[in-house]
């Protein structure tokens, strides 16, 4: 993992994260704290686009060129296939994420942890295939790079915009004291997982990703026991 990543999105990625925290600490989320979050978003994307502007060194660009090179496409064509791609990703996340929400809601299961497993499950599912094509292909920063990239997003843009939209009062107290905590120590751990003190890049291993993985299901699996508690 490139250095770039390590030094500066994976801290403040961190910095993003306990922001987050600290907004949820009394259990809501109001239309400043809206306007905070949405805000760094617009200043996340304009310090990307003037380190981006900066840089003389863009590998993947020239990665890009090479294979635009080899596979050849029209513009039309081109355009043709980002919109049926786009077209494709989203139906398949909508369709698999109300099926599971309906078979949910069915079941008597909570809102909570239908959010924090079927839907983050589903929305994720299109990071998860980019991110293991990328390591595949050895594009170890893109894989990175794009669930970290994500989590801003996803805290800043996403987060800011709903609460933009509506403030959230009564937020459950267990979002701030379990999930976030637990976010927050992976994301911490990952940080720590891709240093290395003694190199100018990362290493995340085998070993690191099967922790990572271990640590989503044992998270999952006691969400899972918290339902089936409360369902007997």
């Amino acid at each position: 993992v490139e250095s770039t990543i390590i030094k500066k999105e994976m801290p403040l990625l961190m910095l993003i994260v306990v922001l987050i925290g600290y907004m949820l600490i009394d259990n809501t989320l109001t239309l400043l704290e809206g306007i905070i979050l949405l805000a760094g978003f617009f200043s996340l994307i304009a310090w990307s686009v003037i380190n981006g502007l900066k840089s003389k060194r863009d590998a993947l660009a020239k990665e890009v060129n090479a294979e635009l090179k080899v596979h050849a496409m029209s513009l039309g064509w081109s355009l043709l296939w980002l919109l049926i791609g786009l077209v494709v990703l989203v139906l398949s996340s909508r369709l698999l994420v109300w099926g599971a929400v309906g078979v949910a809601k069915d079941l008597g299961i909570s809102d909570l942890i239908i959010g924090l497993t079927i839907v983050a499950l589903g929305t994720s599912l299109p990071e998860l295939a980019s991110s293991i094509i990328a390591a595949r292909k050895g594009e170890h920063d893109i894989a990175i790079g794009n669930i970290v990239g994500s989590n801003m997003f996803n805290i800043l843009a996403v987060i800011g915009i709903a609460t933009i939209i509506k403030p959230m009062e009564f937020i459950e107290a267990e979002i701030f004291n379990r999930d976030w905590s637990i976010m927050a120590a992976l994301t911490f751990m990952l940080f720590l997982m891709a240093f290395n003190v003694n190199r100018t890049n990362g290493r995340i291993t085998r070993l690191k990703g099967a922790v990572l993985l271990c640590s989503y299901i044992a998270y999952n699996s006691y969400l899972g026991w918290i339902l089936s508690s409360s369902l007997l």
